[in-house]
């Protein structure tokens, strides 16, 4: 058995571990706290920490910056608000691949987001904690960009939280959060997937429908 058994025993249990930390209050204060998955595997974890904390749920949509010849291998990552960051990655490619690259990701990205939230407009992160949640995290980049989308939008306060993530990921992110949590922070550490017993993909559709429930 892996450490989780599928993404809301993730959530479940990293929530648990944001108040035992006292990154958070057991029941956050109305509009304290404002819950943010990442698209599209973190939302189905941030939600299970939403309905613990009785915090609004919403989403930041992040897109990958995949390398030309290596889509897999992240050269960065956008998202929203036109926020961009560039790994080591992006050493030695030119100039006009990475923006070449960055606008076949923004058009994909402008069309998550209507996908996602419809006509509602973000939840409004003005003068709150933007607790900002993935389903684990590999390179750090897309929580990164999902920091810059939070302060962009004036939160005051940003939490980095995932199941699983590597020290090094972790140290990364310390910069541009306030905290990082995980629950397990393996030295040793391949994928994601290698921690849950259920690792299946989540769809647009369901992504839609969880943010959709009533709070």
């Amino acid at each position: 058995m892996n450490a989780f058994r599928d993404r809301a025993d993730a959530g479940r249990r990293l929530a648990a571990r944001l108040v035992e930390a006292g990154s958070v209050p057991a029941r956050a204060e109305r509009g304290e706290v404002v819950v943010l998955g990442l698209p599209r595997g973190g939302v189905p974890v941030a939600a299970e920490i939403a309905a613990v904390l009785g915090a609004p749920l919403d989403v930041i949509v992040v897109r990958k910056l995949g390398h030309p010849e290596q889509p897999e291998f992240a050269v960065g990552a956008i998202g929203e608000e036109n926020a961009r960051i560039l790994t080591a990655g992006a050493r030695g490619l030119p100039e006009s691949a990475v923006a070449h690259i960055s606008a076949v990701e923004s058009a994909e990205l402008d069309r998550r987001v209507r996908r996602l939230r419809g006509d509602r407009p973000p939840v409004p992160l003005q003068g709150r904690t933007a607790l900002i949640v993935d389903d684990g995290i590999a390179t750090g980049a897309t929580a990164a960009v999902a920091c810059q989308v939070a302060r962009a939008r004036g939160a005051t306060s940003v939490i980095v939280a995932a199941p699983v993530a590597p020290p090094g990921a972790i140290a990364d992110l310390a910069p541009l959060a306030d905290e990082v949590i995980a629950v397990v922070t393996p030295d040793v550490f391949h994928a994601v997937g290698a921690w849950y017993d259920d690792f299946s993909a989540t769809t647009d559709d369901e992504v839609a429908a969880i943010l959709t429930q009533p709070a």
